[in-house]
């Protein structure tokens, strides 16, 4: 999956809340990611509109931000497109439902509006409008910290596909060589594998829940078994599990928080395995 960015220099500021939209747009582009199975573009694009009264559903006439994020997947059924802002309204085997329901209530509670158009067999837009700000623009964001490479072998947990596809993109782009299971008891097998093939990994990460099968929690007990010196890191959503609120003392030497940035796996990486955690 490719990810195109267009936002114009002159888009007008907005006002929102940081880690409430942050959580909209990781949303919708794992939700496109889900609905390209064989590859694609994810289209992220900005641009000022004017509202006249009535133009978009529910909101009244005004200066706007319209962001679209629009993918190449299989496109939803006419039947689903009213459904999908419902809570717990999914077709998916896995998942609650709960994520699109939760972008529709943050983008209204910033004084907004979401649309969504789809096509079978060719995509689908979502449409978001933010009000724009009446204030003038703060000036250039300060420049990103440059994220470090790093090399070594990890081994990776996830009951999730999406996941294991991002995090595979992530660590083969900043130079690790990696390796992926569904589960605990693929993991552990993996990683005595290695260990006896001379090519041990460097450190795991591990998904502390796995409906129907092996989680972190268990997993961990059975790798320090087998290397007592194994560095292992615990990845979950559930900021409030005890294992997450106390991760060494069920073995793990380092956590990171779902949905995590790119900056925060590479820095308990670099940290494990430098034995800082």
């Amino acid at each position: 999956m490719k990810i195109d960015l267009r936002f114009p220099a002159d888009v007008r500021p907005i006002e929102v809340d940081e880690g409430q939209v942050s959580q909209v747009f990781n949303n919708l582009v794992i939700n496109a990611s889900q609905a390209m199975p064989n590859g694609g573009t994810v289209t992220i694009s900005a641009n000022n509109c004017r509202l006249a009264a009535n133009a978009v559903a529910q909101l009244p006439a005004g200066e706007y931000v319209c962001v679209q994020v629009e993918d190449q997947g299989l496109g939803i059924p006419a039947e689903h497109l009213q459904k999908i802002f419902d809570p717990y309204f999914t077709t998916k085997q896995k998942g609650s439902g709960l994520g699109l329901a939760v972008v529709y209530s943050v983008i209204r509670n910033h004084g907004g509006y979401i649309d969504v158009s789809s096509t079978l067999g060719r995509g689908t837009t979502f449409s978001l409008y933010f009000p724009a700000s009446a204030g003038e623009a703060s000036g250039p964001a300060e420049p990103a910290m440059p994220i470090a490479g790093g090399k070594g072998r990890v081994l990776v947990m996830d009951d999730e596909e999406i996941v294991r596809n991002v995090v595979a993109a992530i660590l083969s782009g900043l130079g690790y060589e990696a390796a992926f299971t569904k589960d605990g008891v693929e993991a552990i097998e993996a990683y005595q594998r290695s260990r006896e093939a001379g090519i041990p990994f460097d450190a795991v990460v591990l998904d502390l829940t796995v409906p129907g099968g092996m989680g972190g929690k268990d997993a961990v007990q059975e790798l320090l078994r087998i290397d007592p010196n194994v560095k292992a890191i615990v990845s979950s959503g559930y900021s409030n599990d005890p294992v997450m609120a106390d991760f060494r003392r069920y073995g793990f030497a380092g956590i990171v928080k779902k949905p995590f940035q790119v900056h925060e796996l590479t820095d308990v990486l670099i940290q494990v395995m430098r034995g800082h955690a």
